[in-house]
């Protein structure tokens, strides 16, 4: 037997019911320290230094995540179609 259930809600009303913690206060300060960082850089390297500090994982998180978006963006332009 399969069941399927859709549920329509906000992002807040999903982590409410599933008892998950609201992080926007972590998140809003982690936000504002990135763009006062931002506002002394002078240059494109500069930039780039300061995100690993700030990227979890530091430099291997970001590695991480460039990897995922090449596999992803790669997959959908082999296939060459709408997925949906």
């Amino acid at each position: 037997m399969k069941v399927s259930l859709d549920v329509d809600c906000t992002p807040a009303e999903a982590r409410a019911f599933l008892g998950l913690p609201d992080v926007t206060p972590i998140h809003d300060k982690y936000v504002k320290t990135v763009l006062d960082s931002i506002d002394g850089v002078t240059n494109i390297e500069q930039i780039e230094t300061m995100m690993k500090g700030f990227a979890p994982m530091g430099d291997a998180g970001m590695k991480l995540f460039k990897q995922m978006m090449d596999i992803g963006l790669s997959g959908m332009t082999s296939k060459g179609g709408d997925k949906s």
